[in-house]
């Protein structure tokens, strides 16, 4: 009887021990004040910065203010159903989005749901939105180009992988024309790239998509969307979302392109939220840690080194200016923490120059580390060309008799920027445009009328699209004596047959 007593005493023992309940124990909150899409929270004592947490109508949020009694939420989404005394959940994770290749061709919000009605992203990978950038000793110099397919831009301010370079300018000057050449041009050459639309009507991203897919660039591209409808939230999160998907193709040794439009968008989004939350405000009411919002995003582009992979995320960011103050608050906290800046001008714009870049003002501080040496070599006097033509331009205006020489440099100059007109969505291969700067920095085109330099351009390309001297600078990417001997003919040739 005593065995049998014992025998159970220890089969129960042995159960209690192994007992684990079903049930888990969970820090919940209550919504004490909510209103603007922001919500004020009680009773989450051990949350952290920027985790994720869901309230009772399925609606999620970011944790932003960490204070003594409450916790201050950005609400993700709809808030007019949230009500004082709501339950509120965090969800032990950092905010964070899907990434990886099932990405490619998406479009998605800045929580990484799909919005294109493709059903969902199989993927298993998640990175936090915000993280630390590469630090020195994991980088390596940026000495690879981005090919814009945009002469004037190739030309006079290359763009690297790896660069942080801006594009600024007002409204209505081909920002976002610039950005999306850019992503066309990137068929077939290696680069993943993401759109980041900030701000921006829905009409207007589903136009743009419908653009991508129309020249095949929706293969490598992925769209990030937070639409002006959006909340503010939204667009605050939405370009670390970008970020962080194009941060798994550079840790993963390949190349990412992602453009930020635009940013001036994401500084309103963030002062938006900051004052709902009651930051002291400062200059133009925007918190005192608005250069920190955009320094923590650009410094994650980088070229990372061969023991890292050898990936590479450049970053186009874009910024608006009003009236062409590019020394205003937000524009020139942006100028300073990138490598460089595109600067559309709107008279430029107007007078028929497109794309609008002011040559003067635009400079790349990668500079020629980030050119082939074909484009190099045709390139280097193009920008003191056309800086001394606009000179002599403004001073031609007060006088008619010019020496012969000045003249000569006008016509040039009037050719050069005739030249480098480009029609919207028809991005240049490097061949073409190394042909094309040869003829008019050489001086080869001075003879055809400028009104008339367009239409020969257009009759030379189509004849030296089948000419084997462009087959070799495309692959080569060189232009060495018997390859200019060879241009130079094929040159020569198109003029006269043209005359």
């Amino acid at each position: 009887m005593a065995d049998t007593t014992n025998s159970i005493f220890d089969s129960l023992l042995k159960q209690i021990e192994g007992y684990k309940p079903s049930v888990e124990a969970v820090e919940v909150g209550y919504v004490e004040e909510v209103g603007d899409g922001i919500a004020r929270v009680s009773g989450l004592q051990n949350i952290r910065m920027s985790e994720l947490v869901r309230f009772e109508n399925g609606t999620a949020g970011i944790a932003f203010n960490l204070e003594r009694d409450n916790v201050g939420v950005i609400i993700m989404g709809e808030y007019d159903t949230i009500q004082e005394g709501d339950e509120v959940r965090p969800l032990g994770r950092i905010a964070s989005v899907p990434v990886g290749q099932a990405m490619v061709g998406r479009v998605v919000n800045p929580l990484g749901e799909p919005v294109d009605g493709r059903g969902p992203i199989e993927t298993n990978e998640f990175y936090n939105i915000e993280r630390i950038a590469p630090g020195v000793m994991q980088r390596r110099n940026v000495n690879r180009p981005v090919q814009t397919g945009i002469m004037t831009i190739d030309a006079n301010t290359p763009i690297g992988r790896g660069q942080r370079e801006l594009i600024i300018g007002d409204r209505q000057t081909g920002k976002t024309a610039l950005a999306i050449d850019t992503i066309i041009n990137q068929k077939g050459k290696g680069m993943y790239c993401i759109y980041v639309a900030i701000g921006k009507r829905r009409g207007e991203v589903a136009r743009l998509q419908a653009l991508l897919e129309q020249y095949g660039a929706m293969e490598y591209t992925t769209i990030v969307m937070a639409s002006a409808s959006d909340s503010a939230a939204l667009q605050y999160i939405s370009p670390y979302s970008g970020c962080a998907i194009g941060e798994w193709f550079m840790e993963n040794g390949k190349d990412a392109l992602v453009v930020y439009d635009d940013l001036s968008k994401h500084a309103w989004a963030y002062r938006q939220v900051s004052l709902l939350l009651r930051r002291p405000p400062g200059r133009e009411a925007y918190p005192g840690d608005v250069f920190y919002l955009h320094s923590r995003l650009l410094e994650r582009a980088a070229q990372l080194s061969e023991a890292r992979g050898g990936g590479s995320l450049t970053a186009l960011p874009i910024i608006e200016t009003l009236l062409g103050d590019v020394s205003a608050y937000v524009p020139t906290n942006v100028i300073s923490i990138t490598d460089g800046q595109i600067f559309l001008e709107g008279e430029l714009f107007n007078s028929g120059q497109r794309p609008a870049m002011n040559v003067g003002i635009s400079v790349s501080r990668v500079g020629g580390d980030a050119q082939t040496k074909a484009m190099k070599k045709v390139a280097g006097g193009l920008r003191l060309d056309l800086a001394q033509f606009r000179s002599l331009a403004a001073f031609a205006q007060f006088g008619s008799d010019l020496d012969k020489s000045t003249q000569r440099q006008l016509d040039r100059g009037l050719r050069l920027t005739e030249m480098l007109k480009q029609g919207q969505y028809v991005p240049l291969a490097l061949a073409d445009q190394v042909a094309l700067l040869y003829a008019g920095t050489k001086g080869m085109i001075d003879r055809i009328p400028v009104s008339r330099v367009k239409e020969w351009q257009t009759s030379f390309l189509r004849a030296f699209s089948t000419n084997e001297v462009r087959e070799s600078i495309e692959s080569a990417k060189t232009l060495d004596a018997d390859q200019e001997a060879k241009l130079k003919a094929a040159i020569e040739s198109s003029i006269a047959a043209f005359s």
